[in-house]
């Protein structure tokens, strides 16, 4: 706790010195660039992984990374995703899986999970990343690339989940909005995106290159 507590006071000592301006520009409110939804997982730090200052970023974490359906749980999860669409009015959610990532193990090997009610609760909403493992998947064997695979599926079926979303499919229909699908390896510090037409992951790096080369190409209106 002590290190807590003398982190608060190097910050209030030179971080927010530094930048008071900024700090009192966020007293008027916040415009953020996206909503950035990501696990609970403390090896993950959404502004440090994308070098994002305070007011940049609309932070939404659980165990899991996890979307519930809409209608499923009204809860802090669909709230968030509301008032980030239709009030913040975000263009952009990213939902960003973690290599190692302790959920998916216990979608994997559910008598992990067998004395912690409530998580096994909350990971039936992850049910259909489980049954993609289950029945499309029976190649890998292995521990590792297993749990890779379920890592990724989640990210996809929880984009699936978010469109269910009413905010989110109103504005997807406008065209207003993009959902974006990442996967950070913390261990080497690359992030992958998911690229929809050629069905893989890659670079975040190039399939942002990609987009902007093929919006350039595009006849303007």
């Amino acid at each position: 706790m002590q290190k807590l507590v003398d982190g608060i006071h190097e910050f209030q000592d030179s971080y927010f010195t530094s930048h008071k301006l900024l700090f009192e520009r966020l007293a008027q409110g916040q415009q953020p660039l996206a909503l950035f939804i990501t696990c609970s997982d403390s090896r993950i730090d959404p502004s440090l992984l994308t070098q994002t200052q305070p007011g940049e970023l609309f932070i939404m974490r659980n165990a899991g990374n996890i979307v519930p359906p809409y209608g499923a749980v009204l809860g802090g999860e669909a709230a968030t995703i509301e008032f980030a669409v239709s009030v913040l009015k975000v263009q952009d959610i990213i939902v960003c899986g973690h290599s190692h990532c302790g959920a998916m193990n216990g979608l994997l090997h559910p008598e992990a999970v067998d004395e912690l009610p409530a998580v096994r609760a909350w990971l039936t909403h992850a049910e259909a990343t489980s049954r993609i493992m289950k029945e499309n998947y029976k190649h890998i064997t292995e521990e590792a690339p297993r749990l890779t695979a379920t890592v990724e599926e989640n990210v996809l079926v929880q984009l699936e989940n978010l469109r269910t979303h009413p905010s989110v499919a109103a504005k997807l229909a406008r065209g207003e909005l993009k959902l974006h699908g990442w996967v950070y390896k913390f261990e080497t510090g690359q992030v992958f995106a998911y690229d929809a037409e050629k069905g893989q992951y890659l670079p975040v790096e190039e399939t942002v290159a990609r987009s902007s080369s093929v919006s350039a190409e595009l006849p303007s209106i």
